[in-house]
């Protein structure tokens, strides 16, 4: 569980170990936007696992390290002798307009979501391939589903998640890894000062966490999808693909074609979720079957 010393983590992390899961609870202890650190923020989470008679171990990795990444996942397969589960949930926020945005603040947000989660699973996915099982949950948002101002590096990072997600799902498909991505708004350290203080109030983190375990369990019988969770809802998110228009089966199209057929190819009357790049009933109107 990365990033579970505080907030979304430490709920995921606190609801898996009361039902039964042996946790490495990661977190470099730093402020929202990575800097600074200390042990004590897992120490304290491995501390109330334990005390409520659960098994965790604390690592203090940042996960934007290669190395480190390895090092937590080698934590859990030497104290427990296997990895079944990765939540990739640890992240920074360094909010700016895209005109205002440092590069650095665009790179140090994409190593810690993105690269992070990419370094972790990574590391984890051949524990996983050898012994045909694994459970791995990617946090995406809002902000990259369907943007949010000032947060360019954080919804870019968010969104690529998704695509990670939906190649894994088909690499794991054989090897019974699943591989899911849930879409939280919870009150936390990362969302005060950018939600609305009437809302937070009512945005436990402890309400998104049972959608996070169901992916981790066995019983979870879904891979590539998004669940949006919040306040206690719950929702399945998905690409979707509208009709569309044929315009250049037999002819080169032109720009007037775009521009004549924009109402249809705008339509999403009828749409459908989106699984590949020419599904059949494309190839069908192109003629290709």
């Amino acid at each position: 569980m990365t990033g579970a010393g505080a907030g979304l983590g430490k709920c995921h992390a606190l609801l898996l170990a009361s039902r039964g899961a042996k946790v490495v609870v990661n977190d470099p202890g730093g402020s929202t936007d990575g800097k600074g650190g200390s042990n004590a923020v897992a120490d304290k989470v491995v501390e109330e696992i334990k005390s409520a008679r659960g098994e965790a171990i604390a690592n203090y990795d940042s996960v934007a390290n290669r190395a480190g990444a390895a090092r937590m996942v080698k934590a859990a397969v030497d104290t427990f002798g296997k990895l079944d589960i990765v939540v990739n949930n640890a992240g920074i926020l360094r909010d700016k307009t895209f005109s205002k945005i440092e590069l650095d603040d665009f790179d140090d947000v994409i190593k810690v979501h993105l690269l992070g989660s990419v370094y972790v699973t990574k590391a984890a996915w051949q524990h996983m391939i050898d012994q045909k099982y694994g459970r791995i949950v990617f946090t995406t948002s809002g902000s990259g589903l369907a943007g949010n101002y000032g947060q360019s590096n954080y919804g870019a990072a968010k969104t690529a998640l998704i695509g990670l997600m939906h190649n894994l799902m088909m690499e794991g498909a054989k090897y019974n890894i699943k591989v899911n991505s849930i879409s939280p708004v919870a009150a936390t350290r990362m969302t005060e000062g950018i939600l609305p203080e009437q809302m937070l109030k009512r945005l436990d983190p402890r309400q998104v966490s049972p959608a996070v375990a169901w992916m981790c369990s066995e019983e979870c019988d879904v891979t590539g999808e998004i669940i949006a969770a919040g306040a206690g809802y719950f929702a399945r998110i998905k690409l979707v693909k509208g009709k569309g228009a044929v315009l250049g089966a037999d002819k080169i199209t032109t720009i007037e074609d775009f521009v004549a057929a924009r109402d249809r190819i705008f339509d999403l009357a009828g749409t459908a979720p989106y699984s590949k790049t020419i599904d059949e009933e494309t190839r069908k109107a192109l003629g290709m079957i």
